[in-house]
């Protein structure tokens, strides 16, 4: 049996009841792929149900503000997947009348829709046939066939995309995508692959070579940066506090956060003079709330972040009532420090 047969055989006995794969609607599988890069199918699906049910149809999604997108998206991550999302949904309600393109060029244009994501559409809703290529596809293919390529260099990117082409059903496009994924996942899982009870374990090469654990083979990434953040908690006369957006294109964007003071080493102490543009007047109390700083583990970057608690008998311009905060978008640490902070 070939190999996209053996893919499409195990598919129909193994594969998980998920609520994407019950429609053929763009704008719902969309969410679902958006929500799945970088994410956990445990995880993000509660995401989707909530996604889908505040957000029934693109038309919607693009009425809402963008604060409560990233709202509904907080503790996911990756935060510009949710900007772009909403990007598109406006997109394609001002610009397409509504309805997503139905081709993987087309779809490709629209924001945050990358070559796995327009293929995975184009294919599960219209049956184009475009290969799919996300994590659980590179590393089954370069297990399958022992392709030691990096995967996320140049040449391998365009290596396992034109295999994936190779290899895929041209009859049932649909099916065999997810499958090939779904395989990925559970069969040739990361860790513990069930080798012994896999359909293709006769002709894995990896398998044949002892050479599972090795593959597939990645580049290393970048070196990790280490920041230290301290947090300014304001707690005014009024048991109010403050919140400020950030701005610019580095992490969190558009996201609230307590007025922050990013320094190069961990802070033993804050001097009045760090805190003068907050009008707590001259003599508020200062209380560091964790002596060891939580260290906050980003892809890219480590936070090692302090939160400082600032008592103030006057009442601050501007504050927010305390209980008003859990109506703001803000990082999951932040979103973890209110949960616990009794003020």
């Amino acid at each position: 049996m070939i190999f996209s047969e053996e893919i499409l055989k195990w598919y129909r006995e193994n594969k998980r009841q998920l609520p994407w794969r019950d429609t053929r609607d763009p704008y719902k599988v969309w969410i679902s792929e958006i929500i799945l890069q970088q994410t956990r199918v445990a995880q993000g699906m509660p995401y989707y149900q909530r996604f889908v049910a505040q957000y029934p149809t693109v038309s919607d999604m693009a009425r809402a503000r963008e604060e409560e997108v990233l709202k509904l998206w907080q503790g996911l991550g990756y935060y510009s997947r949710a900007r772009n999302m909403h990007a598109t949904a406006k997109t394609v309600v001002s610009k397409l009348n509504g309805k997503f393109p139905e081709t993987y060029e087309g779809l490709l244009k629209l924001k945050g829709i990358g070559d796995y994501t327009a293929s995975a559409i184009a294919s599960f809703c219209f049956d184009e046939l475009q290969p799919v290529v996300d994590g659980n596809v590179y590393r089954l293919l370069s297990r399958y066939f022992g392709i030691d390529l990096a995967i996320n260099s140049t040449a391998g990117i365009k290596q396992f995309k034109e295999l994936a082409k190779k290899v895929m059903s041209t009859t049932n496009i649909r099916d065999y995508n997810q499958g090939i994924m779904e395989f990925g996942a559970i069969q040739c899982a990361p860790r513990k692959p069930y080798c012994l009870h896999c359909p293709l374990n006769k002709s894995c090469v990896a398998l044949a070579t002892n050479r599972i654990a090795e593959l597939p083979v990645k580049l290393k990434k970048s070196k990790v940066k280490l920041k230290h953040f301290n947090y300014l908690v304001v707690v005014d006369a009024n048991g109010q506090t403050i919140l400020e957006q950030r701005k610019g294109k580095g992490i969190w964007q558009n996201l609230y956060q307590f007025p922050l003071l990013e320094t190069k080493e961990e802070m033993a102490a804050i001097s009045l003079g760090q805190l003068k543009d907050l009008g707590l007047g001259d003599h508020p109390s200062i209380l560091l709330y964790n002596e060891r700083p939580m260290v906050h583990k980003l892809s890219h970057q480590h936070l090692y972040t302090k939160f400082w608690i600032l008592r103030t008998d006057k009442v601050v311009a501007k504050a927010i009532p305390w209980e008003k905060l859990p109506d703001f978008p803000v990082p999951v640490l932040i979103a973890d420090f209110i949960k616990r902070f009794k003020f």
